[in-house]
């Protein structure tokens, strides 16, 4: 994201609020009752480093995550490239992405996951032979990408929005459909939302499955949640060429106003995806209900969680967020280097508390605030160099 048009105070916040969920979500996956490590090749497990320590609690948080964030950050993502775009030409716009993502993603994912994967290594081999461990990263696992993943993908999106920026009037329909007063017609808005991210996602969900990475090397990614993210990383852009603040996302309006209910309605919505599924298999196993339908039923849940979830989010920071706090800049101008060196500060975390007497959730509670913390205190230091703030 283009700082020099981007500063919009409750949006800054969203997107740093995001960059520190994700850092508690991998925090929280050493510890969940699901996780799995793999010795003969540790990135088909579930987390670099698994603890014996575990708490369903953890998994109640893992997933709420794991439904509408990734999504919700694509979206943040394309807000404001019409703008950046538009001041900076296609041209200029396609340089300064591969400084500020390909370059980064390249050079400083490579790096930094050959630290934070060590641990890993150290665990499934019980070695600490550095060659060793080099060879068993690029070619046994196969070159782990991590949570740059994100970075890498963004820039492909960003490239393909530059090539189809010549055909720019054709999106000027963005600003008839979205310049309509939705923020009065909350439920319509949400009703959209919920059908877009419904035809992105399901027909894809049954096709590919759930959970279906595939790519080469470090150009991974998650294949059945590749056009969802695309979309809402379009839906981004085309709401970010209206004027957004003043119209859908206007604080008077009905939709930013009742934002306690969508966050409400949020939370009732993962709590149904989170206990109706066992219903759903009894209702199958006992042939009530056919499993073409109990999956129908579930991805349905699934998208309205996702959708409420992105909703709520967006109104409860633009009905809140007005005045402006120097820890939160600093976190908000931090954030972007923050989720690009946070892992290795999570892996090595896990692996120093693998023996440590301590419950699940103090486990992860220590992994949070160090990583976080150490993530933090590093991105002001790369930053007070001046060409690599520019970017970083």
């Amino acid at each position: 994201m283009d700082k020099a048009v981007s500063r919009t105070l409750w949006i800054d916040y969203l997107r740093s609020f995001i960059t520190v969920l994700v850092i508690a979500h991998h925090s929280s996956l050493a510890y969940t009752t699901f996780a799995s490590f793999n010795k003969t090749a540790y990135i088909t497990s579930t987390n670099p480093i698994v603890d014996s320590q575990r708490w369903v609690g953890l998994d109640i948080f893992e997933n709420f995550n794991d439904v509408f964030f990734m999504s919700l950050m694509f979206f943040i993502a394309g807000l404001f490239l019409f703008k950046s775009i538009q001041k900076k030409g296609a041209l200029a716009f396609s340089r300064d992405r591969v400084y500020r993502l390909l370059i980064p993603f390249l050079l400083g994912g490579t790096l930094l996951n050959l630290l934070a994967y060590f641990p890993a290594y150290k665990v499934a081999h019980d070695s600490n032979d550095i060659a060793a461990y080099v060879k068993d990263f690029f070619f046994v696992e196969q070159w782990p990408v991590g949570p740059p993943w994100f970075i890498w993908v963004l820039f492909v999106f960003n490239i393909v929005f530059a090539l189809i920026y010549s055909l720019r009037k054709k999106w000027q329909s963005s600003e008839l459909l979205f310049n309509v007063d939705w923020g009065k017609k909350p439920l319509g808005f949400i009703l959209g939302w919920f059908l877009f991210t419904f035809i992105l996602y399901v027909p894809f969900a049954f096709w590919l499955g759930v959970s279906n990475w595939t790519g080469f090397g470090p150009f991974d990614f998650q294949l059945n949640r590749a056009l969802m993210y695309f979309g809402y990383f379009i839906l981004g852009t085309a709401i970010g060429n209206t004027s957004f603040n003043d119209s859908i996302f206007n604080p008077t309006s009905s939709l930013v106003r009742n934002w306690k209910w969508w966050v409400f309605l949020s939370a009732l919505t993962y709590t149904i995806l989170t206990i109706f599924p066992a219903t759903l298999t009894k209702m199958v196993k006992q042939n009530q209900l056919s499993e073409l339908v109990a999956y129908l039923i579930y991805f349905s849940i699934y998208v309205a969680s996702c959708t409420l979830s992105c909703i709520a989010f967006i109104t409860m920071f633009r009905a809140t967020v007005s005045t402006p706090k120097k820890w939160w800049n600093s976190l908000s101008d931090n954030a972007y280097l923050i989720y690009l060196v946070h892992y290795v500060f999570i892996v090595w975390s896990q692996y120093l508390l693998l023996e440590a007497p301590f419950p699940a959730f103090v486990k992860f509670l220590i992994t949070f605030v160090v990583s976080v913390s150490a993530s933090w205190a590093v991105s002001i230091l790369i930053r007070k160099n001046a060409f690599l703030r520019r970017y970083l």
